[in-house]
């Protein structure tokens, strides 16, 4: 048995509705550490950084999904659904962070924000893009919407990736090295995503 088959095999016996709780331990941690001092002078604005750095993380682990599978023979399909929802909500969460705590719900600021700011823009529309996504991500909304079009759909994860990566890189003002390295591997995946019935790997044929 290759490692791979025995990586897919650990893989089925994992309960998805296991990765609920699992992904929420991050989010716990960060808040607890926040609330009991740990993140320093401004908990607020560490708190909003290290959530929207997992949300950044987890959408890079979807787009993962097909390229390990089309060529390297590891098969998480069945785990993509529920990271996709963790993902939705850390940004969600992230965003909250940033209206609640940092912000703290002073709509005119915010509005002004989101108007001014282009990393606040790009982020807010990527929360929107994610919306209509987390919406249709059950099984009805695939019946409802048909195989085709829901997979068209779907597509504007993408999008919602390259958005992330590029609101990290503002954020952090300048040309840092670990956000420009993360926008790297998301439009890599993305490439690799759009682009993988043009690609050939010698020695490897495509799964899936």
């Amino acid at each position: 048995m290759s490692l791979a088959d025995r990586v897919n095999a650990a893989v089925r016996r994992v309960p998805k509705w296991s990765l609920y709780p699992l992904g929420a331990i991050p989010i716990l941690w960060i808040y607890w550490r926040g609330i009991t001092g740990g993140l320093g002078a401004d908990p607020a604005k560490k708190i909003e950084h290290q959530i929207g750095l997992w949300a950044v993380w987890i959408l890079i682990a979807v787009l993962t999904v097909t390229p390990l599978r089309r060529w390297v023979g590891v098969n998480l399909i069945r785990l993509r659904r529920p990271l996709g929802h963790l993902a939705f909500f850390y940004v969600v969460a992230h965003l909250l962070t940033w209206l609640v705590l940092d912000i703290q719900l002073r709509w005119g600021e915010i509005w002004t924000d989101i108007v001014k700011r282009p990393y606040i823009t790009i982020g807010m529309v990527a929360f929107l893009v994610l919306i209509p996504l987390m919406w249709t991500s059950g099984d009805k909304a695939v019946r409802r919407l048909g195989a085709a079009r829901w997979q068209r759909l779907h597509k504007f994860t993408y999008l919602v990736a390259i958005l992330g990566g590029a609101h990290f890189v503002m954020v952090r003002k300048g040309w840092q090295l670990e956000p420009v390295v993360y926008l790297a591997v998301i439009a890599a995946l993305v490439g690799l995503r759009v682009f993988w019935g043009k690609l050939s790997i010698p020695g490897m044929a495509r799964r899936g």
